[in-house]
């Protein structure tokens, strides 16, 4: 059985939602500040970690940072009320690997969770390739330019850009990203994938414009003059 554990703050929520995932089979644990939770994942890394931003002593954010200083795959998502475009950028540039935002539907989350565990599981992360001057290493979760200057990925940034690597010249949907990478149907609001996108290009800086924007359709890499 996969582990589940919880940082989050508000008891009500904490109890009703490990009883939820518990139902669906999971095993939970929880933690009741950000401190509580960061010293959790060390004493036993779970394998899949559940946030809120705004949380005592450290905040979801800073729990997400300091986990990423040590591990890059340790599946992350990010449940909040904070739904500005800035705070999940905020989010997914500490190295959330989605974002969820209160109300939400419980069948949406669990679809979500499932897609975080399977994509753990069959992931070939040890894969590397290059965007243009820019080299990127599934094993070491980072993308390094020419110049030396490297910069972390999140698991999805990482499954993200090798998608559209592997697909690299083909205009790929937003539906069928999303569906790919999160594992369910969005209608209406693709800012997550926008935002990780948007992450995406910022560190491959001067190549970032190879991930070419089609409007109302989706992305896509461009073919010419990457290599292996």
């Amino acid at each position: 059985m996969a582990e589940i554990l919880i940082g989050e703050d508000d008891a009500d929520v904490r109890k009703w939602l490990g009883v939820a995932l518990e139902t669906e089979g999971y095993v939970v644990r929880s933690a009741c500040d950000g401190e509580e939770a960061l010293a959790a994942v060390r004493e036993r890394r779970p394998d899949l970690l559940i946030l809120d931003v705004m949380m005592p002593k450290m905040s979801g954010l800073e729990v997400c940072r300091a986990i990423r200083a040590a591990d890059a795959s340790l599946p992350i998502m990010m449940l909040t009320a904070r739904s500005k475009d800035e705070d999940i950028v905020e989010g997914l540039g500490c190295g959330a690997d989605d974002y969820v935002t209160k109300p939400f539907s419980m069948k949406v989350l669990f679809a979500r969770i499932a897609a975080m565990l399977r994509k753990r599981d069959v992931s070939d992360i040890a894969f590397a390739f290059s965007v243009g001057a820019h080299s990127v290493d599934g094993k070491t979760m980072r993308v390094t330019g020419r110049d030396g200057s490297s910069e972390p990925l999140a698991s999805r940034e990482y499954e993200l850009l090798r998608l559209l690597y592997e697909r690299r010249g083909e205009v790929l949907q937003r539906d069928w990203l999303l569906n790919r990478l999160w594992g369910v149907t969005f209608y209406g609001n693709t800012r997550t994938l926008d935002q990780h996108i948007a992450l995406i290009r910022r560190k491959l800086g001067g190549d970032a414009e190879r991930i070419e924007t089609v409007r109302n359709v989706g992305y896509r890499l461009r073919a010419d003059r990457v290599r292996l």
